[in-house]
């Protein structure tokens, strides 16, 4: 497949990317660049996202155990010091530094970078050609259990939350990266992750299941009251990655008139779970194909974790999006899905999560 840019014929509203972490871990190693420039690193800055139809999305904000790591070769799931517990005063102070450098962004963008609260406001943004930016924590070691911080963090504009990433934390279990494994891995939500999940309910942040374990899954459905969300999750049946979602986790979200956002990372799409940029985007493909299939065409997007692991090398990097949709388009997909599943769907999950 030819390797030059195809732009999306819809906007893409992407429900997960690390690009603010990216560009904060630049800055520390003293390699800052502006995210307004082109760049050939990483996958998204304001230019390629122009050339893609990138509209924008939940742009997450993850404190990572070893800051120092080097982000430039892939991420070693099997070494302890990238899932070495992180202190809550540490992942605060951290966190509050993404949100700088979100509101930085808009402030120096002229006004084609906006930042959102509502659904709404994303929705204006897309159709004024804006880039909309919405704030997601990835792991909640930044929120203490009286919810302060999340009072705090909530006024801030954050409107999406993952009570784990994959490891554990005071409020639950994360799922390790494994692959061929069950995500059955571990106990469920701790009393405070309980409580957790009531207060987002409450004052209307999305809770993304996307790295909890199975049981964390299942003590989340039974106690919110809002749509189930995997923001960057595939298919168990296609890839066996304790990641992944197997189709009893799937059939509670379709339940729940809630969302599955595909990642694109080569080791959650492959069937033998490998660490290849030789990845088909047909892969991509059949995951979005089983998805429509078990959740139905509004409950399905895309949720890329770009500039947070490997992509398949015929995507490249944000400007890939085009040929993503020529893809799906090979596959049958009509314009109406297509459109769906770039940015409708999700707009829609976060009306229904956040309102």
């Amino acid at each position: 497949m030819p390797n030059t840019p195809a732009k999306s014929p819809f906007p893409v509203f992407d429900g997960h990317n690390d690009t603010l972490l990216k560009l904060e871990i630049e800055a520390i190693k003293g390699q800052e660049r502006s995210f307004f420039e082109r760049s050939d690193k990483g996958h998204v800055d304001r230019v390629r996202a122009e050339e893609a139809g990138f509209a924008g999305g939940l742009f997450a904000m993850f404190v990572p155990s070893n800051p120092e790591q080097d982000f430039a070769k892939p991420f070693d799931p099997k070494d302890p010091a990238n899932f070495q517990a992180v202190p809550q005063k540490q992942a605060l102070d951290f966190t509050n530094r993404l949100i700088d450098r979100a509101e930085q962004i808009a402030a120096d963008s002229g006004g084609s970078v906006v930042l959102c609260r509502t659904a709404e406001e994303n929705r204006a943004a897309i159709e004024a050609d804006r880039l909309a930016i919405s704030l997601h924590i990835e792991g909640a070691e930044a929120i203490d259990t009286n919810f302060y911080a999340l009072e705090d963090l909530h006024r801030r504009g954050l409107r999406s939350l993952g009570p784990v990433w994959s490891r554990e934390n005071v409020f639950g279990y994360g799922v390790p990266m494994a692959c061929p494994s069950t995500p059955d891995i571990g106990p469920g939500l701790s009393d405070a992750g309980r409580d957790l999940v009531r207060a987002c309910n409450r004052l209307g942040i999305l809770l993304d299941v996307s790295h909890l374990n199975e049981k964390g899954f299942w003590d989340l459905a039974r106690i919110t009251d809002r749509p189930i969300v995997a923001s960057h999750s595939n298919v168990h049946a296609i890839c066996a990655s304790s990641r992944n979602l197997t189709d009893r986790q799937l059939d509670a979200i379709k339940e729940s008139d809630g969302l599955v956002g595909i990642n694109f990372h080569v080791a959650f799409l492959r069937p033998d779970g490998g660490f290849s940029r030789d990845t088909s985007l047909d892969v991509i493909a059949d995951h979005a194909a089983y998805l429509v299939d078990r959740l139905g065409e509004d409950n399905v997007a895309l949720g890329s974790d770009f500039d947070g692991c490997m992509v398949p090398r015929d995507l490249g990097d944000v400007t890939g999006l085009g040929r993503l949709m020529e893809t799906f388009e090979a596959r049958g997909f009509t314009a109406g899905l297509l459109e769906k599943i770039a940015w409708r769907n999700w707009i829609a999950a976060l009306e229904k999560a956040t309102s």
